[in-house]
């Protein structure tokens, strides 16, 4: 089962790098033959990221049949100025990539035998795309109401698993989603054993539509 993480011009370095590597570890801690992989919705070619021109290459093209997780990952860039100017803001390059992958994006939620996964502003993209509405998901806190707006339903909490559509908010998440892959595809075990590497314990609790309903105290 391969995990797709998906790379685009202006991606955030972290939001790739944190669950390739978490993901990584957790194959190798579970012997599996699971694999991870960059990919880009263009085919092999590298890829710039939105921090200082750090690039990084993805070594094939995004596959939506193929059974497995596509990753996708937010953006870096200004949060402020005009897009007229040619300010290329984090809104306009998730933009930018939500029109070029709506296709295969598209293909890949609707695909039984795949869960879409996002950190920080991809569940943004995944959004401004218009496919996720009316599911549960988290972006970046200063996306929030941007994706309530959208028609999702907008839960504050580190990592949101809307069964084949988990997403998690804030630069760092993609610790987590990593963490939280590993033990829904592997159990508990595998994903204590990469967090003891990693010297790095799970942030909040995984939000699921499921139990009772929170009430006010």
């Amino acid at each position: 089962m391969p995990i797709q993480i998906v790379l685009f011009d202006g991606f955030d370095p972290l939001d790739v790098i944190a669950p390739f590597e978490v993901l990584a570890a957790g194959v190798d801690a579970a012997g599996s033959a699971l694999t991870v992989e960059l990919v880009s919705v263009e085919g092999p070619r590298e890829v710039v990221g939105g921090t200082r021109g750090l690039t990084l290459r993805a070594t094939a093209r995004l596959d939506p049949a193929r059974p497995g997780y596509v990753v996708v990952p937010g953006a870096s860039g200004p949060t402020t100025g005009d897009p007229d100017e040619g300010v290329a803001t984090i809104p306009v390059l998730l933009s930018r990539f939500a029109d070029s992958a709506a296709v295969p994006l598209r293909a890949a939620i609707d695909n039984p035998d795949v869960t879409v996964a996002a950190v920080c502003g991809g569940s943004l993209a995944l959004a401004m795309a218009g496919l996720i509405e009316g599911r549960h998901a988290v972006t970046h806190h200063l996306g929030m109401d941007a994706l309530d707006a959208t028609g999702v339903h907008a839960v504050p909490a580190r990592v949101v698993d809307d069964g084949d559509l988990v997403t998690a908010g804030g630069v760092t998440s993609g610790l987590d989603l990593g963490l939280h892959i590993l033990e829904r595809e592997f159990g508990p075990r595998v994903a204590h054993a990469v967090e003891t590497l990693f010297e790095y314990e799970r942030r909040g609790t995984v939000w699921r539509a499921a139990g009772h309903l929170s009430v006010t105290v």
